[in-house]
């Protein structure tokens, strides 16, 4: 036990596979533990690196185990599977995590706090929430449309017709009517809850300096900029901007060989809601520029003036990852950039 160097874990709800490798790869222990055997054990190993697969739980066992003064590190599955030989079971998949963790380009995942994953949950219980609404929506409008009640679409329209609902409703049976308001009651509430969550959001932005200084992007608010703090690695483990963007993955998918370079479509790999909110907020910044027309001589005109919207929207929100990047770094406010002469 004194000569480990690394140990893989592959982590279970309740039974965790350990494989204990020396400096030179050498096998040292293949243990099965329970969960309250886990943390006992690794405190009577000396301190080494501690490789796990970045899942839901591993930020978790990542603080616990990090306090116990082994260097913990998290591994994409990604970058895991190729190092699986043969077959698939958590014997094998331990080993191919420790042996993923010995190379030394491997890339890793920082370990979250647990402030990290409370604005993560606020996120993601928003947007689970937003998803439902439009469930709900949507099937009382197909509901509504089999009687001859269309309703246009959109909350706005949706919300006018909640409001004159006993008009929409008269020619409808009795109980279509009942049914009808037990998904108005249901949406109303769902209403209610993102508001709510709306609202901690905001608090969280202004209080926050990080985030506050992300707002000053055209095209970041409140969501984007939380989302940003929640979901994104610190920023000093990239090297400049274009790493970032290729991390939310708003850069080109290569196919590149025999010293020709081939560029695809838009990679999408990496943190997609941070992607998607990204791209959000540069269409939010087109039209504006649409309706008030863009700074003459400025790139995005240049852009608008021979480039769809949707291309240019994905350029711009590569350049909005940058400038997160720049700012989040250098600490400092957003400037509109000069006009070239």
């Amino acid at each position: 036990m004194d000569n480990v160097s690394i140990v893989g874990i592959d982590l279970a709800k309740r039974s965790f596979q350990l494989h204990g490798a020396g400096a030179d790869g050498s096998v040292l222990f293949r243990k099965k533990l329970s969960r309250p055997q886990l943390i006992s054990f690794l405190s009577k190993l000396p301190s080494c690196i501690i490789a796990m697969e970045a899942c839901a739980t591993s930020h978790h066992w990542g603080r616990e185990i990090g306090k116990l003064g082994h260097d913990v590190r998290l591994i994409p599955p990604v970058y895991v599977k190729p190092f699986v030989k043969r077959q698939k079971n958590d014997a094998n998949d331990a080993e191919a995590i420790a042996e993923a963790a010995s190379r030394p380009t491997m890339r890793y995942v920082s370990v979250k706090s647990s402030e990290q994953q409370a604005q993560g949950m606020v996120f993601r219980t928003r947007d689970l929430f937003v998803r439902q609404r439009s469930q709900l929506v949507n099937a009382l409008r197909g509901h509504l449309a089999e009687y001859g009640a269309v309703v246009g679409q959109g909350m706005v329209q949706f919300r006018r017709m909640i409001a004159n609902f006993d008009e929409t409703a008269a020619g409808l049976p009795g109980p279509v009517q009942t049914l009808c308001q037990a998904y108005i009651e249901q949406i109303v509430l769902f209403d209610e809850r993102i508001k709510v969550l709306d609202h901690e959001i905001k608090r969280r932005a202004k209080t926050d300096e990080a985030t506050s200084r992300l707002m000053t992007i055209p095209g970041i608010g409140p969501m984007c900029a939380t989302t940003i703090q929640a979901f994104a690695p610190p920023m000093e483990e990239f090297s400049n901007g274009r790493e970032f963007a290729a991390w939310c993955g708003l850069v080109p998918r290569q196919k590149s060989t025999g010293g020709r370079q081939i560029l695809g479509r838009t990679s999408k790999m990496g943190q997609r809601d941070i992607r998607r909110l990204l791209i959000t907020g540069a269409m939010a910044v087109i039209r504006w520029a649409m309706r008030k027309g863009p700074p003459p001589g400025s790139w995005l005109a240049k852009m608008l003036a021979r480039k769809p919207r949707m291309l240019v929207a994905t350029a711009l929100a590569n350049k909005l990852a940058r400038t997160v990047w720049a700012l989040t770094t250098k600490k400092e406010i957003y400037r509109i950039p000069p006009l070239a002469a």
